[in-house]
């Protein structure tokens, strides 16, 4: 914690993007002020420096998941986790972004009128993905797990008002499809993330953001449509088969 405290804003978000989004819901600029020290930019802020540290180390310390067979997992199961690691990555993110882009836009929109375009695309992906992760958490999902527990305990589920799954996994699927060429319009626009020379350390971070940002979205489409999909597919035709 002591080595910690000695290095400043600045080259926390310099060793690991993902801490800017912590050094914002404080309050705290890590772009023109990042030559302070924690200590320092929490005293002027009135928030408690250990409670920060400690933050910075958990966000230091995530690894990736790409070690994890998510194919061996129950898909009951796998929507849990899709729920409670992607969604909630997107609800966690998507206001830090915006927040970003709204100000990249006010500064550099002038020279870089890209950033007016990156700008609206991403506020329509924020709204169509809360709308999307909305409908799987309160409809395919719950009947996901119906599923999965009626295998369990040899009971029956009842048909569902959207008729067949392959009904909502259609939809979820043309919406995917539809984000991922929003962000590959995005990608383009800003030359795969890459920030222009000018651009200052907001604008460093907020590219940096929106490719992890994209990252995870592929993460999250590639479980659902490559293992939940397919594999809710078939319990459902073999619960119809038996009827």
């Amino acid at each position: 914690m002591e080595t910690l405290e000695k290095i400043t804003i600045g080259e926390y978000v310099a060793k690991d993007f993902r801490t800017a989004a912590l050094f914002s819901k404080y309050g705290i600029d890590f772009c023109c002020n990042g030559n302070r020290s924690i200590e320092e930019a929490c005293e002027k802020k009135a928030v408690n420096s250990n409670d920060l540290l400690k933050e910075i180390e958990t966000v230091l310390a995530l690894k990736s998941d790409s070690g994890i067979d998510f194919n061996s997992w129950p898909i009951d199961l796998l929507a849990d986790y899709i729920e409670k690691t992607h969604h909630r990555y997107v609800v966690e993110k998507t206001p830090v972004l915006l927040q970003f882009l709204d100000k990249l836009s006010r500064v550099h929109g002038a020279n870089h009128p890209e950033l007016l375009e990156i700008n609206e695309l991403f506020k329509g992906c924020a709204g169509e993905l809360a709308q999307h992760m909305k409908k799987e958490e309160l409809i395919l999902f719950p009947f996901v797990k119906k599923m999965v527990n009626a295998t369990i305990t040899d009971g029956v589920i009842e048909q569902p008002h959207f008729g067949t799954v392959e009904n909502p996994i259609a939809m979820m699927m043309h919406e995917h499809d539809a984000e991922g060429e929003r962000f590959r319009t995005i990608a383009s626009l800003s030359n795969n993330y890459t920030p222009p020379a000018d651009g200052c350390n907001t604008y460093k971070v907020t590219f940096a953001m929106l490719q992890e940002f994209e990252q995870d979205l592929h993460k999250h489409i590639h479980l659902e449509n490559n293992i939940l999909f397919p594999k809710a597919t078939t319990l459902e035709k073999e619960f119809s088969a038996q009827l």
